[in-house]
């Protein structure tokens, strides 16, 4: 059987009694279902919602507040409890779970972004389950990831995970909210994400969580790009877990491409200092796959030094994305004055658009 890396994310509502509290048994449920995963050999990452909820009563609310500064002190003392609960039932069923939690500049910033890989391919390597969430106790409105979706998806393109799971209080994206109509028909293979798709996914959520079908889509459409798998399912039935990840329930969508880790951070995370205009004749060569040379540049845009990361645009578009061999003014005087075969950006270093 072929061994593979799941990364299952788990909401708020999926982990939540009615009144917004942390439910222990449901803590134990996904346990049950990434430990079943486990014993058949496959290794399993934990993104995880919950904290605020597993806070707000400790601190004396009567309910999830709303304010930020109430919001990071509940997360400050829901961490913990959820990762004890997390912790205690991962190991009655004989596994470690450890707690990893991640800001956006994780991402951003090269050496952390390989720093973290490193750190999960490890735990991975010993047998442990990462628990993965956001640290909204520091966070701020501008330097939040904002979703866990989307941290989830994050970390399964790092991790070049085969499936992610997300798990909600519905079993898939329908064509109407089910719970309102009774004609809304679930989408049970979603090849690729439409505008009429993303129509179908506005207005869901719940009360006690930050996103809907809405950010799934949006996480979505990050993984398939970078080679994984996505379901959208159901956490209600007792192996929710173990149904998703095995494709058994939910609305699929199937990978559309793969790439290396240090092509991901370029993709979807690397700040772009500037920007190299080209022609249709260098456009064409990238797309067949063939590096960027200086005579196929039309304009330089931006100051920058050799190794930094620009875009690579052609009638106004964006082409593809790349880590540059030269400076800025070095590409201007290869233009200038010659050395129109320098290849300015290798196509090993190029991230190319719609592929």
């Amino acid at each position: 059987m072929e061994k593979k890396l799941f990364v299952i994310k788990v909401g708020t509502s999926s982990l939540t009694e009615r009144d917004g509290t942390l439910d222990e048994s449901k803590v134990k449920k996904i346990a049950d279902g990434a430990s079943s995963l486990k014993r058949e050999g496959h290794s399993v990452i934990i993104v995880t919602s919950g904290s605020i909820a597993a806070g707000f009563k400790s601190l004396g609310f009567s309910s999830r507040p709303s304010k930020i500064p109430a919001k990071q002190a509940c997360a400050s003392v829901g961490q913990g409890l959820i990762m004890d609960a997390y912790s205690r039932s991962f190991a009655a069923r004989g596994y470690t779970a450890a707690q990893i939690l991640l800001t956006p500049d994780v991402f951003s910033d090269k050496k952390k972004y390989e720093n973290a890989f490193n750190t999960l391919d490890i735990l991975l390597l010993r047998g442990a389950v990462p628990v993965i969430n956001e640290n909204d106790t520091v966070a701020t409105a501008e330097l939040k990831i904002g979703d866990n979706d989307t941290l989830s998806a994050q970390v399964a393109a790092m991790v070049h995970a085969d499936r992610l799971v997300l798990l909600t209080d519905t079993d898939g994206l329908y064509t109407a909210n089910p719970k309102k109509d009774k004609n809304a028909k679930r989408l049970d293979v979603i090849n690729e994400i439409t505008p009429e798709i993303e129509e179908y996914a506005r207005g869901a959520g719940s009360a006690n969580g930050t996103g809907g079908m809405k950010t799934k889509l949006s996480a979505a459409s990050l993984a398939v790009k970078a080679g994984v798998e996505v379901i959208i399912a159901s956490s209600a039935p007792e192996n929710a877990v173990y149904l998703a990840a095995k494709g058994k329930d939910g609305t699929f969508f199937p990978a559309k491409g793969s790439l290396k880790t240090r092509l991901q951070w370029v993709a979807f995370y690397a700040e772009c200092t500037g920007a190299v205009e080209i022609d249709e004749g260098a456009q064409k060569a990238i797309k067949n796959k063939k590096s960027l040379l200086a005579a196929g540049i039309t304009r330089v845009s931006g100051d920058f030094e050799k190794g930094a990361i620009v875009k690579i645009v052609c009638n106004g578009k964006e082409t593809a994305k790349g880590k540059t061999s030269f400076s800025s003014e070095e590409i201007k005087r290869f233009i200038q004055e010659g050395g129109a075969r320098k290849p300015v950006i290798h196509i090993d270093n190029m991230v190319i658009e719609n592929e």
